[in-house]
Formats: C-alpha cells, structure tokens, sequence
C-alpha cells in the first residue's frame, strides 16, 4: 500500500470511530484520560528512551540548541503532560451544553448545543508534548484525531501515541479514534492536505513555512496556529524593574516557543536609563541584541536591525530592539510587524494600558506581565491543541470549547410553515 493510501485508511478509521466517539458519555472520557496519565507516569521510561533517540540524532544533524530544548522530555515535562491529562479529565464536559434556547411565536422551541467537530487532523514539529495535549483534548471534546509529527520527534511521538491510545482504548474509547501516520515522509502531508470529506479541519502546529504551506495548499479547511512575533513595549513611566523582569523572561526562559518575545520597543524617553541596564541582563543569559540607529547610540555593542529583523520569530536568543517616540508609534509597529499572537505593555498609566490593549490587533493582548503565559495550561484550559492567530472561529489558545462546532435543536408540535 502506498503512503497516500496508508494515510486515507487512517483517516477512514478516525472517521468510523468518531460517530462512536462523539456520543461517548463523560464518565468513559473522563476514566480514559486518567488511565492514559497513569501509563504516560508508567511507562516513563519508555518514552524518555524513545526521546533520547530523537535527540541524540537531532544534536548529530547540527540542530541549534534553542530546538532541540522544545524536542527534549525529561521527567519533569513528561509529569507535566501527565498533569495535562488529569486536568482535562476535570474539566467539564463541553459537548451537549446549551449556547442558547428560545421559542418562536409558532411555538417552536430552538436550542443551540455544542457538537464535536468531527475529525481533526493535526500536523506538528518537534515538540512530542503536543501528541499528548491533542490526543487528551480531541478525547474530551468528542473528536477523532489523525497526527503527523515532524520527522525530528518520530520516536518520542511514538511511543507516546502508542501508549495513549492503547490505555484509552482499554477504557472503552471506541479503536481507530486517535490515528498517528508513523512516517516522515513529507507526502504524508501532502495526503493529509487533500482528505475533504474525512478530514473536518487541519490544525497545522510548527513554524511559519509549515503554517502557510498548509494554508495555501489545503483542500481541508485550516485554522492558522502558532507564528508568534510577539513584542514587549516597555512605556516612558514603566517600572524599569518590573519592565526587565518581564523582557528578560519573555525572551529567554523558552526562546523557542511562539510565545517569545522577539521584539523590544522602549520610549525614547525611558530608553536611556533602561536599555544600558536591561543589555547587560540579556548579555547574561546569552542574547544576541540587533538594534535600530537610536538603541545602538546608548548600547553601541548591539548589531545593527535590518528590515527583516522587525518581522522575524527569531525562536532564539535574538532579540530586536528599537527605540519609538511615543504610544502611537509603539502601537503602529506592532500592528505593523506582529502575526496577532501576543503583545505586552508595561506602564504605570492606565489610559496607556487601555489604549494599548483596545487597539493593539492580537489575540492576546497584556499589561504588565509576560507574554510567555499564552498557553492553554496557563489560561486554565487543561492544555491546548495550538495558539489561533486568525479570527474565524477560534483566536487565543485553543481548549476543549475551541474544538466544538454547534448544532441547532428544534422541538415543534406539528408546525408547518406557511
């Protein structure tokens, strides 16, 4: 069997079993995901082996280290995957709730419910954690599931797939329900892509060229996820304490994730006393600072940004740095440069927070705290299947209500229309 074929049989399967699935009572969805954390905490080993493997490749192949840190499980994330799952089991059940419910003055009664989507295909790189995240959250909200992982994590997404699916299926979850496409062959997406009628939505998860290769050739319908310019505007009134605090750990806690921090725009007013200051911090941790003329002229060892630095998701230790003469100016580049992830001010004036977050065009939008907290598990969502950047449908981390569509109920007594 060829890989297009192999793909469209695992996509028939999911279809099959998300009639099944969609009907599943709480109770079953509940029990399976508590038993599939039990065997990610069991089967630790197995997992972290499997990752060892696609590391030790990834580091012989020259990978650069702020990727390999997204490839990498150790016991901690796999605890945190594990906790993903519980949390999820917790969280209510969104299929079946009531949008809304009026009675027409024929007397028909018309309530709106939640629904499953269907079946999700998701195509994702390098971080295994999302094999979990989306198996437990398509479970959850009723969806079957087909994943293609990027070719970087093929064992780690494995076992993981394998050991989750085996413990839901034990549960009661119907079989066929989670597919995971176990080739790195790029045709693979490429059959995925053209599966209409058994695919309802794909979810493409990874960097920018994934993302829009998917947009402009799928057939499926497609929600954007994941490309994160994200900029933190440090105010003329900001706490520079507060403000260095919050551009340190935006930019390097994880510089590889969507969340970020890519660009940093400063007052040309705080600009001297907080640049000299926050340069010195970022050189601590290893950045590489790219500057417009005016930031060079107060830290002149900063390179100098080009064109393409405003618009870059570096996922690195390299941060863009410009200086701009007001609020306006700050609020004109963003909306300029940035994909509509996630933006931050910080400032003491709150008429300045309210404009910032009022007209800066994100789907999340901060004052005074990081923008590393858009994620699922931080919005309280359990965990998320990706970061929407479009505003079709979903826009933010996407949780259990992000994957439901809507069906309408009507109960009559006989009526006929006119």
């Amino acid at each position: 069997m060829d890989l297009a074929a192999m793909v469209r049989e695992q996509a028939q399967a999911a279809k099959a079993a998300s009639r099944r699935l969609a009907v599943l009572s709480r109770p079953v969805k509940d029990a399976a995901l508590r038993a599939m954390a039990q065997a990610l905490e069991d089967e630790a080993a197995t997992v972290l082996a499997a990752n060892a493997e696609d590391l030790r490749e990834a580091e012989a192949k020259g990978t650069k280290r702020s990727f390999l840190d997204r490839l990498m499980l150790n016991e901690e994330r796999l605890a945190s995957m594990a906790d993903g799952l519980r949390q999820t089991a917790a969280l209510p059940d969104p299929i079946g709730e009531g949008l809304s419910e009026t009675v027409r003055p024929n007397g028909l009664n018309i309530r709106r419910v939640r629904v499953p989507i269907g079946v999700i295909g998701i195509i994702y790189e390098a971080r295994p954690n999302v094999t979990a995240d989306a198996i437990g959250l398509c479970l959850k909200s009723g969806n079957a599931v087909l994943l293609r992982g990027g070719s970087e994590a093929i064992r780690s997404n494995r076992a993981v797939s394998n050991l989750l699916s085996a413990a839901a299926y034990r549960a009661g979850v119907p079989e066929g329900a989670f597919q995971f496409i176990d080739s790195t062959d790029r045709q693979a997406v490429e059959a995925m892509m053209q599966l209409t009628g058994l695919l309802d939505v794909i979810i493409p998860r990874g960097g920018s060229g994934l993302i829009q290769r998917v947009l402009q050739e799928s057939a499926v319908p497609v929600i954007e996820t994941g490309a994160g310019v994200c900029h933190t505007y440090v105010d003329d009134d900001a706490d520079f304490v507060m403000a260095a605090r919050i551009a340190v750990n935006a930019k390097t806690s994880r510089p590889a994730v969507c969340n970020a921090m890519e660009t940093l725009l400063v007052h040309q007013d705080a600009a001297p006393f907080f640049l000299p200051r926050l340069a010195a911090e970022m050189a601590e941790k290893g950045v590489e600072l790219r500057g417009c003329d005016a930031a060079r002229a107060i830290v002149p060892s900063m390179r100098r940004a080009t064109e393409e630095d405003w618009a870059a998701e570096y996922d690195d230790l390299i941060l863009a740095v410009r200086v701009v003469d007001s609020l306006d100016a700050a609020i004109e580049h963003i909306n300029r440069y940035n994909t509509g992830h996630s933006e931050t001010i910080v400032t003491n004036r709150l008429e300045s927070a309210r404009r910032f977050q009022r007209e800066v065009d994100a789907a999340a939008v901060y004052v005074n705290a990081s923008t590393r907290f858009t994620d699922g598990f931080e919005f309280g969502f359990g965990a998320e299947i990706g970061i929407s950047t479009q505003k079709l449908h979903a826009r933010g981390p996407m949780g259990l209500n992000e994957l439901t569509s809507s069906k309408y109920l009507i109960m009559g007594q006989g009526q006929i229309r006119k």
